[in-house]
């Protein structure tokens, strides 16, 4: 009930995500709100991919150290979720006050992984068929525009899946010894991800398609056939940062907190704080 209602209030357009003027304009939203707030924030929103990311050689914590003067990264990923239950739980995942009084940066959205588990295997509970999880997406991604029309959401497809790194790393009981995700289903719902991207005008990190263009990816890449290695990982990152910088996000544009210490006068130190 509370999808179709999300689905039905929040059926906006979204500017695009490569306009300069919108770009322009988030920009200097950002300076008026930095100047009455330590920081502003990134959101991580998704399932164990994005709650593990903040383990050591996570992207979230490489990319709270790579921001660590600008931005605060605020973790809100939740193990074993799909879209379905995302969107369930959003209004209190993102109350309409955010943490820093004002509206994100940006929010990167990372689901997938689960809704793509079979309906006929063991985690089939956690299925979600791939026109809902499209239609999910397009509630999330419209949700978070109506709520914060300014801040940038970034989409990140699922990851590729090695099917025999799943039968060695079972989560449950297996009955049927057959993988629970297949690299196949995982491809599907990638794309479909890329699509709602393109219809909502925004970024989106191809992470099934990047992991795959590399040799020995399921070993390099993966350590249970789905979760990621520190590698991989660092995968993740660094196409995040791209993005958000192609985005007008970056260390180049962000203000920092308070001043460096080649800014202060080591003769009147305190003169940088008035």
């Amino acid at each position: 009930m509370v999808a179709t209602f999300l689905h039905a209030i929040f059926d906006v357009k979204w500017p695009s995500g490569s306009s300069i003027q919108f770009k322009e304009r988030r920009n200097q939203k950002i300076f008026r709100e930095s100047q009455r707030s330590m920081r502003p924030e990134i959101y991580l929103f998704g399932d164990s991919i994005t709650e593990a990311s903040f383990c050591e050689g996570g992207w979230g914590a490489s990319l709270a150290h790579h921001f660590s003067r600008t931005v605060d990264v605020v973790l809100r990923g939740y193990s074993g979720y799909n879209t379905r239950w995302g969107l369930k739980v959003i209004e209190k995942v993102f109350p309409e006050v955010s943490r820093g009084g004002g509206a994100p940066l940006a929010v990167t959205v990372f689901f997938g992984a689960n809704d793509a588990c079979l309906p006929d295997r063991c985690s089939a509970f956690l299925h979600v068929p791939i026109h809902e999880y499209k239609q999910n997406l397009r509630s999330i991604v419209s949700f978070l525009k109506k709520r914060w029309p300014t801040t940038l959401v970034l989409l990140i497809t699922p990851p590729p899946i090695d099917e025999e790194g799943r039968l060695r790393n079972p989560y449950s009981e297996n009955p049927l010894g057959l993988p629970e995700r297949t690299n196949e289903a995982s491809g599907a719902y990638a794309k479909a991800c890329v699509d709602v991207a393109r219809e909502c005008g925004s970024p989106v990190v191809d992470i099934w398609k990047k992991m795959q263009n590399i040799s020995d990816w399921q070993r390099i890449c993966l350590s249970d056939g789905l979760h990621l290695t520190q590698s991989g990982n660092k995968i993740v990152f660094e196409e995040v940062v791209a993005r958000l910088r192609e985005e007008g996000l970056s260390l180049e544009t962000l203000p920092v907190d308070l001043p460096q210490i080649a800014e202060i006068d080591p003769n009147d130190p305190l003169k940088s704080f008035s």
